[in-house]
C-alpha cells in the first residue's frame, strides 16, 4: 500500500499538469527557453549542429537512405516529418467544425478566411512600407505567417479566459494562413516546383477523397496512401505539412473522434517541444542592437507586431458589419483583437521564408532574429491584453 501512495504521490501532479488546459503553452515556452540558453552557451555549437546535421554515428558521415529523397537533417524530420502529425491533428479537428461545430456555417466559416488573408496582406503592406526603395523588398513575405504551434501554445495560457469559439477561430485562422504561407513559398519563393511529384500527390488526395465518398472506413486505407502522399509533397517543393492538412479532410468522421484522442497527448508532449527545441536552436549575433536597426528588421517586427492585428481585425470587422460573415459566439470585439495580437507570432514559417527570400547571410541573421523579437512581443502583448480583460 505504501509502494502504491508514493507512487500515486509522484505521478498524480504530472498526471494533472498534463491535463491542466495551459501545459501545452507552458512545456512550448520553457522548451524556448532552455533551447536559447543552450544554443548560446558552451555547448551551442554542437547544440545547433546537432539539429542541422544527421549523421552515420558509426562513419560520420550523412546517412543515406538507399536512393530516397528524404530529409537530411533532425530539423527537416522534425518541421517536414513529425509536424504533419500536428498538422494532421488540427486538421481533423478543423474538419470536425466544419461539418457539426463552431464552422458550420457558411457565415462563421468564412470569417477566418477573410481574417486570414486580412492578416497575411496588411504586413506585408507594412513590410513594403519600409522596403520598396531598397534592395530586400523580396522579404515581404517574412511577416505574413502565423506560427500555429506557439499562437495556440500561448492562448492555451489563457486557459477558459478565452472562450472555446475563438480557439476554433484562431486555429482555423493560423491553418489558412499556413497554406497561404506555403503558397507563397511555392510561387514567389521556390526555385523549381517537380510537377511529377505534384500530380502524383493530386492523384493520391483525389483516391483517398474517394475511399470517403465510398464510406471505406477501415484507416489502412488512408494512413499507408497518406505516407506516400507526405513523400510525394515533400518532394515537389511545397512545404510537407500541407500533406498533414489534406489527409485529415479525407479521414471519415467516424474515426476523427478516435484518433484526436491517441494522438494528443503525443503531439503536445513530445512532438511540439521536440519542434520548440528544434526551431529555436539559434546562437544570437554578438551586436543585437545592429541587429534591430535595419529598414528589413523595422519591416518585420512592424508586420508582425501591428500588421496581424490591424489586418486581422479589420478584415473581420468590415465581413461582419457588411454580414458576409458572423462573429464567433461568445466572442467581444476586444478579444478578437487579442487574437489578432498573438497572431502575430511568426516563427517558424517567418523564418523558413527569410532562409528562402535572402542569400546575403547578415540579412538572414537580422530577419532571424526581428521574427524572434516580434514574436516575442506579439505573445506577451497579446497574453497580457487577453488576460486583462473581463
Amino acid at each position: 500500500m505504501k509502494l502504491f501512495s508514493i507512487k500515486d504521490r509522484l505521478l498524480s501532479p504530472i498526471w494533472q499538469f498534463l491535463h491542466d488546459s495551459r501545459a501545452v503553452g507552458i512545456v512550448l515556452i520553457v522548451c524556448t527557453v532552455v533551447s536559447m540558453i543552450l544554443a548560446n552557451s558552451a555547448w551551442g555549437t554542437g547544440y545547433t549542429t546537432f539539429f542541422s546535421n544527421l549523421f552515420d554515428p558509426q562513419t560520420g558521415h550523412h546517412l543515406e537512405w538507399n536512393g530516397l529523397h528524404l530529409p537530411n537533417s533532425w530539423l527537416l524530420w522534425i518541421n517536414d516529418g513529425l509536424m504533419v502529425l500536428f498538422f494532421f491533428l488540427v486538421g481533423m479537428e478543423i474538419k470536425r467544425e466544419l461539418i457539426s461545430g463552431e464552422l458550420a456555417s457558411i457565415r462563421k466559416s468564412i470569417l477566418p478566411v477573410l481574417a486570414a488573408v486580412g492578416g497575411m496582406v496588411a504586413p506585408a503592406l507594412i513590410y513594403a512600407l519600409f522596403n520598396s526603395q531598397t534592395d530586400y523588398n523580396h522579404g515581404w513575405g517574412i511577416p505574413m505567417a502565423t506560427d500555429i504551434a506557439f499562437s495556440l501554445g500561448v492562448l492555451s495560457l489563457l486557459g477558459n479566459r478565452v472562450p472555446l469559439p475563438l480557439k476554433i477561430f484562431l486555429t482555423a485562422l493560423a491553418i489558412i494562413d499556413d497554406l497561404g504561407a506555403i503558397l507563397t513559398i511555392a510561387i514567389f519563393y521556390t526555385d523549381e516546383l517537380h510537377t511529377t511529384y505534384l500530380l502524383a500527390g493530386a492523384g493520391i488526395i483525389a483516391l483517398l477523397a474517394v475511399f470517403n465518398l465510398l464510406k471505406v472506413k477501415h484507416l489502412i486505407f488512408y494512413i499507408v496512401p497518406g505516407v506516400v502522399l507526405w513523400y510525394c509533397v515533400f518532394n515537389s517543393g511545397i512545404h510537407a505539412t500541407i500533406a498533414g492538412v489534406a489527409l485529415a479532410f479525407c479521414i471519415p468522421m467516424s474515426k476523427i473522434s478516435m484518433l484526436e484522442h491517441n494522438l494528443h497527448d503525443p503531439v503536445n508532449f513530445i512532438i511540439m517541444p521536440l519542434f520548440a527545441l528544434a526551431n529555436t536552436a539559434i546562437i544570437f549575433p554578438n551586436d543585437l542592437i545592429s541587429a534591430f536597426s535595419h529598414t528589413v528588421s523595422y519591416g518585420i517586427i512592424a508586420g508582425l507586431v501591428l500588421g496581424k492585428p490591424l489586418g486581422i481585425f479589420g478584415m473581420s470587422f468590415l465581413a461582419v458589419k457588411l454580414r458576409i460573415a458572423s462573429k464567433p459566439d461568445q466572442t467581444s470585439w476586444k478579444q478578437l483583437w487579442g487574437v489578432g495580437m498573438i497572431a502575430g507570432i511568426g516563427f517558424t514559417m517567418s523564418i523558413f521564408i527569410a532562409s528562402l527570400a535572402f542569400n546575403e547571410a547578415d540579412i538572414q541573421v537580422v530577419s532571424i532574429m526581428s521574427v524572434i523579437l516580434a514574436s516575442l512581443i506579439a505573445s506577451v502583448a497579446g497574453f497580457i491584453f487577453l488576460k486583462r480583460l473581463k
